[in-house]
C-alpha cells in the first residue's frame, strides 16, 4: 500500500509503498477514503522538518532537555547514535481521516466489515490506503454525513474539546484568536452553542468566511475593529472567554486576549503559540487560563487508546471517542458546517505535490483533503444538485475608504423597484445612485428625474464597464434574473436582484459558474422577509429551540388582474417560481436551516399548491400558496411550533409567542415592515465594509433549488430530494 511519509532530517517528504497493517484484537482494518491535511498542525512538522539542526533545537526546545538528560544518562556518542537514527528515517504524517472497515479484529462488536468509520490519531489515521485502529479512536459515521466530512472528526474533536474547556453559556460572548482551521470549527460550534463570537486573524479571506459561517464579526487582530466589536456586544465588559487558536512565535494572541477579556474571564489555549503571559495584566483580571489537550479525556493514555479501556460516563463524560461521535453528530445534522471549508482535494497520488504547494504558498487553503482509489461512491439525490464554490480571497470585496460613498446601479426601475427599493436609497448617508438603465430612455429619464441619479441610459456594458459603478441592482422581469446577474457578477459588481434568482436549473448553474469562474459571490437575493422587524423580534422572544419544529405559512395570493405578466408562464414562469422563495426563505431562516427535501401537491391548473419542506433535524414547513380566498383576509399568517412554545405572525402587522409567558407586539396601525428598508442597510454595508452579505450564498442557492424542486415534485408526484454542496 502508499503512505504519505517524511524524513525529519532532511525534510524529503515521499509517498512510499509498505506493507498493509494487519488487523489485531480490539481494533478494525479501515480502507482509507478521505483523510485531511491539518494545514496548522502538519505544515509545522513539515517546516521543521526542513530546518537547520540549530533551527529543529530552537523549535522543540522540549525535545533539546531530553538530549541533554540522555547525554548525561548514557553519554554523548550514544546519544548521538540515538537522536541522528531517530532524525534520520521516515516519520508518517496525517492524523484525521473517514474509511470503510475492511476487516474486524477479535473483540470488536460495535462495527461490522463494510461500515464508514471516522478515526483520530497520529499513529492510527494516518495518510496511508489501510489503517489499523484501535476501538476508542474510531466512531460510527451518522447516516447521511458525506464520508469527506466525516474527515473533520479528529480535528472537530480538537475544537470541541477546546470550547468545552471554555464552558461557554448561551448568551455569552466569545473572542477566537486565529481562524485556521481549529478557529473556524470553535467558532461555529459556538455559535450552535448560542454564543457571539467574534474572530481575530490577520487574513481577511479567512474573517469573510468566518462571519459568513455565524460569526458576528472578524478583523485584524491588530485593528480597531475587533475592540469596537467587543465593546459592542458586551457593553464594554470584555468578552466571556478567550480561544486561543493560533501558533507561531509571536505573543500578541495573548496580550490581546488580555485587553479584550472581561474580569475573571476564561482564556483556553488550543493552538501553540507563545504563552508569556503579562503577570499585571493576567492578575488584574484574575483570568482564569486553561489548557485543551488534543482530542479530549483519554489522549496520550495507552490504557484508553491502545487498549481499549473506556472510561465510565459517570465519572468521564466526554472521553476522546465520545467528542468524536459527538462532532460527527453535529456535523450530520447540520449544526456545524464543514464543506466550505474544504479549500482543495487532491488525489492521493498527488500528496507530495500537494504538500509543498501548502508550503511554498502556492495553495493557501483551510483545509485540504485527499481523497483515495475505491472510495465509497455518494448517492446522488434524485433532484437538481447544487454546489456552492468555495469561498476564496476574492469572496471579499476590499473595504472602501472612509468617506466614500456607495455607487449604485438600477438595472429597471418599474413599480418595485418605484415603490419599495429607491424610496429607502434616496438620501441615503453614504450612497450615490449613479446609473439608471431601463429599455427605454423615457423610463430611464423618468426615474432619474424622480429619483435624482446622476445618469440614466439604455446601455448596459456602460454601466458594468463602469469602475465607479460599486453595486448593480437588477429589478427586472423575472426572465432576465438570471443573465443580468451572471453579467453582473462577471464583471466584478455587488449584485442585488430581486427574487427569483433564476427560473431553470440551467439559469441556477450558470450564475454559480459565474461566480466559480470570476470568484465574485458578492450577491443578495430580495428575501426581504427575514429582515422584518416584527418577525425578527418575535423570533428572538421564541428563543432557540432544541426539538424539532413545524411550520406552517399561509399565503392568501389572490387571483392576478387579467393580463398581468405574472400569468405568462412560457416565458416568465409560475407564479410561485416567481414570488415562492420569499415564504421559503422565510421558513428557512425561522427554522435556522436549508431544506434538504421537497414535496408539491397542487388543485387542478396549479392554482392552488401545498409545499411541504423537510429539513436535517426533522422540522417541516407547509406552505400553502392559494389563489382561491378571500381578498380581505390577511395574505400572509405564519405559524411556528416547538418545545411547547408557539410563534405566530399576522401579515406583518401583529405578532405573538405563547410559551411560559405570551408576548404580544403592539398593532401596528400604518404601513407594514416587511423588511425592505433593514435589507437595503445590510446590502449596502456589505458593500461599503467588504463585509459578507446579508445572507450566505448556499441559503440563496438552496432556497432557489427548492423553490424549482417545486415543479419537478408536481411533475413527479414524489418527494424531491436536495443533495448538500460536496
Amino acid at each position: 500500500m502508499k503512505q504519505v511519509v517524511q524524513n525529519y532530517k532532511s525534510g524529503e517528504l515521499a509517498l512510499l509503498d509498505v506493507p498493509a497493517p494487519g488487523c489485531k484484537p480490539g481494533g478494525v482494518l479501515v480502507r482509507t477514503a478521505y483523510s485531511l491535511i491539518s494545514t496548522g498542525t502538519e505544515l509545522m512538522k513539515v517546516s521543521e522538518a526542513g530546518m537547520s539542526m540549530v533551527g529543529k533545537a530552537r523549535s522543540r526546545p522540549d525535545q533539546v532537555a531530553k538530549v541533554v538528560q540522555s547525554v548525561a544518562t548514557n553519554g554523548l556518542p550514544a546519544t548521538y547514535r540515538k537522536v541522528m537514527g531517530k532524525l534520520d528515517s521516515y516519520t508518517p504524517l496525517g492524523y484525521s481521516l473517514c474509511g470503510v472497515v475492511e476487516e474486524v479484529g477479535a473483540g470488536i462488536d460495535d462495527v461490522a466489515v463494510g461500515d464508514l468509520v471516522a478515526c483520530a490519531g497520529n499513529e492510527h489515521a494516518l495518510h496511508a490506503e489501510v489503517n489499523w485502529v484501535p476501538k476508542n479512536l474510531y466512531a460510527p459515521v451518522p447516516d447521511g454525513l458525506a464520508p469527506r466530512h466525516a474527515a473533520f472528526g479528529t480535528v472537530g474533536s480538537i475544537a470541541l474539546q477546546g470550547v468545552r474547556q471554555g464552558e461557554p453559556q448561551l448568551g455569552e460572548v466569545a473572542l477566537v484568536i486565529g481562524l485556521g482551521l481549529i478557529g473556524q470549527l470553535v467558532a461555529q460550534l459556538l455559535t450552535a452553542a448560542g454564543v457571539r463570537v467574534v474572530g481575530a486573524d490577520p487574513d481577511p479571506a479567512r474573517c469573510a468566511l468566518a462571519e459568513r459561517l455565524g460569526a458576528a464579526a472578524c478583523g485584524d487582530p491588530g485593528s480597531a475593529a475587533v475592540a469596537a466589536a467587543v465593546a459592542e456586544l458586551t457593553g464594554g465588559h470584555g468578552v466571556d472567554q478567550v480561544y486561543l487558536a493560533a501558533g507561531g512565535g509571536s505573543n500578541e494572541p495573548v496580550e490581546l486576549a488580555a485587553r479584550l477579556c472581561r474580569d475573571r474571564g476564561r482564556v483556553v489555549d488550543i493552538g501553540k503559540c507563545r504563552l508569556d503571559l503579562p503577570w499585571n495584566a493576567y492578575y488584574e483580571k484574575e483570568l482564569d487560563v486553561r489548557f485543551s489537550r488534543s482530542y479530549g479525556p483519554g489522549r496520550y493514555d495507552p490504557s484508553y487508546e491502545l487498549e481499549g479501556r473506556d472510561y465510565p460516563i459517570g465519572y468521564v463524560r466526554w472521553t476522546e471517542r465520545r467528542n468524536l461521535a459527538c462532532f460527527l453528530d453535529l456535523a450530520a445534522r447540520g449544526a456545524v458546517d464543514v464543506e466550505p471549508l474544504v479549500s482543495h482535494v487532491a488525489e492521493f497520488d498527488e500528496a507530495v505535490e500537494t504538500y509543498r504547494s501548502l508550503e511554498d504558498g502556492g495553495l493557501k487553503a483551510v483545509a485540504v483533503l485527499f481523497q483515495y482509489a475505491g472510495r465509497p461512491a455518494e448517492e446522488a439525490a434524485p433532484a437538481p444538485v447544487v454546489t456552492v464554490p468555495p469561498v476564496s480571497a476574492a469572496g471579499r470585496a476590499p473595504v472602501r475608504p472612509a468617506g466614500s460613498p456607495v455607487r449604485l446601479a438600477f438595472v429597471g426601475a418599474g413599480n418595485y423597484a418605484s415603490s419599495m427599493l429607491l424610496p429607502h436609497l434616496v438620501g441615503r448617508e453614504g450612497v450615490e445612485l449613479s446609473t439608471v438603465v431601463t429599455t427605454t430612455a423615457l423610463s430611464a429619464a423618468n426615474a432619474r428625474h424622480k429619483f435624482g441619479f446622476a445618469r440614466a441610459t439604455t446601455d448596459l456594458d456602460a454601466v458594468l464597464d463602469d469602475p465607479a459603478v460599486d453595486a448593480v441592482f437588477v429589478v427586472t422581469r423575472h426572465s432576465s434574473h438570471a443573465e443580468l446577474t451572471r453579467r453582473a457578477l462577471l464583471a466584478g459588481k455587488a449584485v442585488f436582484v430581486e427574487k427569483p434568482l433564476a427560473l431553470t436549473e440551467e439559469e441556477l448553474a450558470g450564475v454559480l459558474e459565474a461566480v466559480e469562474k470570476s470568484g465574485n459571490d458578492r450577491l443578495q437575493v430580495g428575501f426581504n422577509r427575514r429582515f422584518s422587524p416584527l418577525l425578527r423580534e418575535a423570533g428572538e422572544r421564541f428563543g432557540a429551540r432544541s426539538g424539532p419544529a413545524s411550520l406552517r405559512y399561509l399565503v392568501n395570493a389572490g387571483r392576478l388582474d387579467h393580463g398581468s405578466w405574472y400569468l405568462r408562464q412560457d416565458s416568465e414562469g409560475s407564479r410561485f417560481a416567481g414570488e415562492g422563495g420569499h415564504f421559503v426563505d422565510t421558513a428557512s431562516w425561522l427554522i435556522g436551516a436549508d431544506p434538504v427535501s421537497v414535496y408539491a401537491a397542487a388543485t387542478p391548473g396549479n392554482e392552488d399548491l401545498q409545499v411541504v419542506l423537510g429539513y436535517p433535524d426533522g422540522s417541516t414547513a407547509t406552505i400553502s400558496y392559494v389563489t382561491s380566498g378571500a381578498s380581505g383576509f390577511p395574505k400572509e399568517t405564519v405559524d411556528l411550533l416547538a418545545d411547547g412554545r408557539v410563534l405566530r405572525l399576522d401579515d406583518f402587522v401583529r405578532a405573538s409567542v405563547y410559551g411560559r409567558k405570551r408576548w404580544v407586539s403592539s398593532r401596528l396601525p400604518q404601513a407594514r415592515d416587511k423588511g425592505q428598508n433593514a435589507e437595503l442597510a445590510a446590502f449596502v454595508r456589505a458593500v461599503r465594509t467588504g463585509g459578507p452579505m446579508p445572507v450566505p450564498l448556499e441559503s440563496l442557492v438552496a432556497t432557489t433549488a427548492a423553490t424549482l424542486a417545486v415543479r419537478t415534485s408536481l411533475a413527479t408526484g414524489v418527494p424531491v430530494t436536495l443533495a448538500a454542496p460536496r
